[in-house]
């Protein structure tokens, strides 16, 4: 297993990329991630007016935390919306999504592998 490198307190200066397979108005900045890319700390950060709707319900194979850090997801399939202090943890397959962003939102989001306990 590879680990994330150590980091101190600091601020991240990183840039802002889209990432693999995100649709428009989507970017994130790497806080930390091992060298395999498996294990990752990143912010995501959605553009007000996102809509996630044409990429359909999400599952993937890995697990994946997120907080929410400042505006709001609206999930359409559970027709929710979940606000800034909101925490959701997805074992690998659990679907999840489509979402809008109507006011943008800002997420601290952690991934790590399947085999690894959540």
């Amino acid at each position: 297993m590879t680990g994330k490198p150590e980091l101190e307190f600091h601020v991240p200066g990183g840039p802002w990329r889209a990432p693999v397979g995100s649709g428009p108005g989507v970017a994130e900045q790497v806080l930390a991630e091992d060298a395999t890319g498996e294990r990752r700390t990143v912010l995501v950060r959605w553009d007000p007016g996102t809509d996630t709707s044409a990429e359909g319900v999400a599952r993937h194979g890995f697990w994946e935390e997120v907080y929410i850090l400042e505006g709001s997801l609206h999930d359409l399939t559970l027709d929710e919306t979940f606000p800034r202090g909101t925490y959701a943890c997805r074992p690998p397959g659990m679907p999840h999504g489509p979402w809008t962003s109507p006011d943008g939102v800002t997420m601290l989001v952690v991934t790590y592998p399947a085999d690894e306990a959540g």
